[in-house]
């Protein structure tokens, strides 16, 4: 496995595009579409937020079939909160869309992004559309990733490939995401491709598991969108022999692929989290089980006093002892250890009186780890976070202004 430059138009049979449609006040592109030359097995994960928007509703649909060939999605407008209008609104992007691509209307996904509340401005939306599908083409990748950006700072893309089964087999991903972040599903608009062959049933299994790992371990600021969605369309045409379930030779080294892609992507949205100016990883070990780790461990992600902590450079350890105290796993206080950066602080529950001059250079690092043992079992979990900045507040302040 090799990771390579490229976008999702990388595997094969795959076309992008991503053009302006007026939704955005600036003029940047924002409607972006993907299109499968043949039909693809489909997986989705969505948010589980109650008041889901719109295209949310539509797309649970989608993926109940075994196979789709296009998704088409917008920022600047979340769709949400929007009523039936709203609704109407989503599956008429998916039906002009289909009638301009000559597909069925069922397969189509569709996304949106952007602010709560408004209803979609369906004349840019349907001029958008058909400059999209006149636009498709093998170079249309990073127009695509560009236009689902709202306040993301770069463009989040990654491609692996390998040889599997004898052929090459190709797994790229696109994702926006800085602010209202904590998926609990998948996260954000993420979608990714592929020309592996695979059943729809197992890769729809793939895709929950591959989200569970990678971006439901990703948190900024402990909100659940209400468009969050991970898309995941696989085509076959590398031509390998076909992935019926987890006993097959090729299983594991094709979902090693879609793992590493959805890892990266989840990443990157926890380096660009708004306003951050530090990347966290938070890594829990000596669980009771993986639940425990992780409850522990988003705990520590999520806290406001941690996060402010590591924007001021401030050492505060206590405060990350204190979360994971709180998160309700199990934990012997008096065992419990803490690193940062790998000098150890907390030994056995106790200070180990590190000075702080030791301790200025990592925490005035970029990118800092920490680990805590819970000395409750054997398991682990890593959640990757920012901090939180003067700017995050500043951002989220005026975002409707």
């Amino acid at each position: 496995m090799k990771k390579i430059d490229g976008w999702l138009t990388a595997p094969q049979g795959f076309v992008a595009a991503g053009v302006t449609a007026g939704l955005k006040v600036s003029g940047k592109p924002d409607l972006a579409m993907v299109f499968s030359k043949v039909p693809a097995a489909c997986g989705a994960v969505f948010t589980q937020n109650k008041m889901c928007a719109a295209p949310v509703l539509v797309d649970r649909e989608v993926n109940k079939n075994d196979y789709a060939r296009a998704i088409v999605a917008n920022s600047g407008c979340a769709n949400a909160c929007t009523g039936l209008k709203g609704l109407a609104d989503a599956r008429e992007m998916q039906s002009y869309t289909a009638g301009l691509l000559n597909i069925n209307v069922n397969d189509v996904f569709v996304c949106s992004t952007g602010v709560i509340g408004a209803f979609m401005p369906m004349d840019k939306i349907r001029k958008g559309i058909k400059i999209a599908t006149e636009q498709l083409s093998i170079d249309g990748g990073k127009n695509c990733a560009e236009a689902v950006q709202t306040t993301d700072t770069f463009i989040k893309h990654s491609v692996y490939e390998a040889e599997i089964g004898g052929k090459k087999i190709t797994v790229a991903g696109i994702a926006k995401g800085a602010g209202m972040i904590h998926p609990n599903m998948a996260t954000m608009l993420t979608f990714l491709t592929t020309d592996a062959a695979v059943t729809p049933v197992l890769l729809k299994r793939m895709v929950k598991s591959a989200a569970d790992k990678s971006f439901n371990m990703v948190v900024v600021d402990g909100d659940t969108s209400t468009n969050d969605s991970m898309i995941v369309l696989a085509n076959g045409m590398a031509g390998n022999d076909l992935i019926t379930d987890e006993k097959h030779p090729d299983y594991q080294a094709f979902y090693d692929l879609l793992l590493a892609v959805a890892v990266d992507l989840a990443k990157m949205i926890a380096h660009d989290g708004e306003g951050a100016t530090k990347y966290l990883e938070v890594n829990v070990v000596g669980a009771k089980n993986f639940a425990e780790a992780k409850i522990a461990a988003m705990a520590i992600a999520k806290s406001p006093l941690v996060k402010t902590a590591f924007f001021g450079e401030d050492p505060n350890w206590g405060r990350i002892v204190c979360a994971a105290g709180y998160s309700g796993a199990e934990m012997i206080a008096e065992k419990v250890n803490l690193s940062i950066g790998g000098i150890r602080l907390v030994e056995n529950g106790l200070n180990c009186n590190v000075s702080l001059e030791k301790l200025k250079p990592i925490m005035a690092e970029k990118e800092i780890s920490m680990a805590i043992d819970l000395a409750a079992g054997d398991a682990k979990a890593t959640v990757w976070t920012c901090d939180f900045s003067y700017e995050y507040v500043k951002i989220n302040g005026e975002y409707h202004t």
